[in-house]
Parts: C-alpha cells; structure tokens; sequence
C-alpha cells in the first residue's frame, strides 16, 4: 500500500505541471525516494492530470519483479539516479514545450529575465547524439550528467528535461522558472 500523503502530493503536483506543459498525456515520469532501496514512480499508464493510488506504483532500485513491467518507461534512469546521487529524493522528467522546442536551436540556455539569470545564468543543452540508441546508454548519461550538474537539471535536446531534489517545491520552482525563461526567449526572438 502506497502511502496515501505520497500519492496526493505527486498528484497534486502532476496535475500542476501538467496544466503548465511539463508533462503530456502518458509523456512524463514523476517519483519520490522512499528509502535506500525503495521508490515510488508512476506507471506508464498513469494519465498526469487525473492521477491516484492506481497510477503510482512501488519499485526496488535492486530487485526487478513484475511491477517494473507496469511502471513508466523512465524508471531505469530514476532507480540508477536514486542508487548514485544520495541527495535525490524527488526526480521528475518532462517535455516541457517551450524548452524543448528551444533545445531544437540552441546548444546552451543563456538566460535574460530576472529568475532565469538569478537561478540558472545559463545551463548547456545536451545533446543525445544518436536518437536509436538513446535508451540503451540514458540511464548512465543522465546519472553522470546530474552528479555533475551544479543546478540538479538537465535539458537533452530534442527530448526533453530531467530534474531532482531533496525538496519538491524547489524542484517544481526550477522547472517553472526554466520553461518561463524559454517561453520568453521564444516571444523574444519573434520580434526581430
């Protein structure tokens, strides 16, 4: 049984990101440490805006059994993010619009409103190389990326934004203010 504070602010916060793009329909993976071991993540049918208990399930970072077969697709890089970075304790991956759509141009964010320089001053786009065998070798690049990141956040171009922390509020800011930040470069760039 999954705690039921856990479920309601995951879902709280789903239905939040969803309604600001970060997640789309079944396109999106949201999860919470529980313990060394332990973490609960949503399932690859879980639907962002109209989530429950039924949409999140409980994994073990060391022993795969059968719920590894019904959660998202996405939970190999948050069991290998949780075993090697210890001060994860939320992890939340999306494809926020405006971000994505700007890593498409661009190979780093040089950030030129007020929260984006304040936070971020400027964050490189990763770029994933070969898109084929993207899901083989994310797992290890994604972990490797975030120990390195001082910002706990990595944009991959063209498929979308990984980002953790030990606390969920902060970790919501970052994505808001990142996706604000590339809305406005992009309102920007149509008026010259």
């Amino acid at each position: 049984m999954i705690d039921k504070d856990v479920v309601k602010l995951l879902s709280d916060l789903s239905l939040t990101m969803f309604a600001k793009n970060f997640f789309g329909i079944y396109h999106g993976a949201i999860s919470t440490k529980l313990d060394q071991n332990n973490f609960i993540i949503n399932t690859s049918d879980a639907i962002f805006d109209k989530m429950s208990e039924k949409s999140f399930c409980t994994l073990n970072v060391n022993k795969r059994d059968y719920r590894w077969n019904i959660a998202s697709i996405e939970s190999h890089i948050h069991a290998t993010i949780y075993t090697n970075i210890h001060e994860a304790k939320y992890i939340a991956f999306g494809m926020p619009i405006h971000t994505t759509a700007y890593t498409l141009e661009h190979d780093n964010i040089v950030f030129e409103d007020f929260f984006g320089k304040t936070i971020f001053k400027e964050l490189p786009i990763y770029n994933p190389g070969d898109f084929s065998t993207w899901y083989k070798r994310n797992a290890l690049e994604i972990t490797k990326y975030l120990k390195e990141s001082e910002h706990n956040i990595m944009v991959i171009k063209g498929i979308g934004t990984y980002v953790y922390d030990r606390d969920i509020h902060e970790l919501v800011k970052k994505i808001a203010i990142l996706e604000n930040s590339c809305r406005l470069l992009s309102i920007k760039s149509s008026f010259q």
